[in-house]
């Protein structure tokens, strides 16, 4: 959780979208140090958590919902929320959907975190998104020690 906000560079007045956002654990961490973060996860259940922990721990500049990621995150969603100065996102092993990619793609936002724990699909997510960003930090996390498992954060920034 430390990584991806470290990676973000926030300073208090962004607007974070957070990809995948599970139980909003990550969104939750960079709220402390953001505007306001989004939060969006395809299954209900995480998003009433997520909704849940944020009243629990006192964190009132999230906000989550609920969606397959390619309905959710669209012009239209990005219009009414606005459009984020970060994005972390934290896919599941499959990555990104191409078209969540093309979103970020037209998004344009000036960063992106991406986390993952499948390296071959994260490869294969930055060099679609290589067209218009460039690899900053890179960043490998070892969860699970003993294990092949490892997470792996990215720091993105756009090509200007």
């Amino acid at each position: 959780r430390k990584i991806p906000r470290d990676f973000a560079g926030l300073t208090g007045e962004e607007l974070v979208y957070d990809l995948y956002t599970g139980t909003g654990t990550i969104a939750q961490f960079v709220a402390k140090k953001a505007n306001h973060v989004v939060g969006i996860e395809s299954v209900p259940v995480a998003i009433e958590d997520a909704k849940a922990n944020a009243a629990h721990n006192g964190i009132d500049n999230t906000t989550f919902f609920a969606g397959d990621m390619r309905d959710v995150f669209t012009a239209d969603f990005i219009a009414e929320h606005g459009a984020p100065d970060v994005v972390i996102t934290d896919p599941p092993r499959d990555g990104m959907h191409k078209d969540v990619v093309a979103q970020l793609l037209a998004l344009a936002a000036p960063r992106i975190v991406y986390v993952s724990c499948n390296s071959a699909t994260q490869a294969r997510d930055l060099a679609l998104l290589n067209e218009q960003y460039k690899v900053v930090k890179y960043q490998p996390v070892d969860m699970f020690p003993q294990t092949h498992h490892v997470e792996s954060v990215v720091l993105l920034e756009i090509i200007k």
